[in-house]
């Protein structure tokens, strides 16, 4: 099926359904509200509202793809865990590998890098600065080996940046924190996930100043897209701004194929947004 807006899909954060909350342990780990320890199944309940339930976990490789044919997605971006690895093989045309990175594990976290950019054909790292433990802060040295890898491998960084959904505390990922790497590494290209808020308009002044920021709208439901990323994107921005979705974490691709069409992009900007970007960012030609 096509997209509603006509044009191909690479969406550059989807993921498969899994049995029960084990994948958040990480985050309930590091939590002290009793919300987050002990009652929420997904640790940011109290932003998301319709959050897709009762998916079969049976082939959740299947139930993902189904859900990407049903609306017109051509790619998505995947973490190289084992339901990922899977999707990998099975569907190398449809799924491309990220590997999700611990700025803690120094030396041994670099192998690892290496190991999955060998074996999955990796095309973009992903950081969680917030949710690393302990906390890593996005222009922390222990980033700097990653980052510097990054840029001898030609791989992309997707990293979470502005306040997280999880109640864990912020600040190592105020958006402010991303120039010193953009200075200190003027040829990697860093894609800020999961909103930037409330720095957005900040971080439209960062991707004005360097070429090899972006910005993609992972977590946030088109309705909701902040008013300085749409603005940037129809005058400057076109080439800077990137597609991710949220599926099956937080949010269903039904509604944010309903709301897209009514987001302010203008028409020279869809196809940069939904699918150009993403293919020259992650070089799937």
């Amino acid at each position: 099926m096509s997209t509603p807006l006509g044009y191909p899909i690479i969406d550059t954060m989807i993921g498969f359904p899994a049995e029960g909350p084990g994948q958040y342990e990480f985050i309930r780990n590091q939590a002290k509200d009793e919300q987050t320890k002990a009652e929420y199944e997904f640790p940011v309940e109290y932003m998301f509202k319709n959050v897709p339930e009762g998916l079969s976990i049976e082939d959740p490789v299947a139930v993902t793809l189904a859900e990407m044919d049903r609306f017109g997605v051509e790619r998505g971006l995947i973490g190289v865990g084992s339901t990922g690895a899977d999707a990998l093989r099975r569907y190398p045309d449809r799924f491309v590998a990220q590997v999700e990175i611990d700025a803690n594990r120094g030396m041994d976290g670099i192998k690892d890098l290496v190991r999955c950019y060998e074996e999955y054909d990796v095309r973009a790292v992903g950081a969680f600065p917030c949710g690393m433990a302990p906390q890593v802060p996005i222009n922390d040295k222990k980033m700097y080996p990653f980052y510097a890898k990054c840029v001898e491998l030609d791989l992309p960084i997707f990293v979470n940046a502005g306040v997280p959904g999880p109640r864990l505390p912020f600040a190592p990922q105020h958006v402010g924190l991303i120039d010193e790497v953009m200075y200190d590494f003027p040829g990697l290209v860093f894609v800020a996930r999961h909103g930037c808020e409330p720095w957005e308009e900040l971080a439209v002044k960062l991707m004005l100043k360097w070429p090899g920021l972006h910005y993609c709208t992972s977590a946030f439901s088109p309705k909701y897209y902040p008013k300085a990323i749409v603005d940037y994107a129809n005058t400057r921005g076109a080439d800077k701004i990137v597609y991710a979705g949220y599926f099956p974490m937080g949010l269903s691709l039904e509604r944010i194929m309903g709301e897209l069409p009514k987001v302010g992009f203008r028409d020279h900007v869809w196809p940069k947004f939904l699918h150009e970007n993403a293919r020259r960012i992650l070089k799937l030609g």
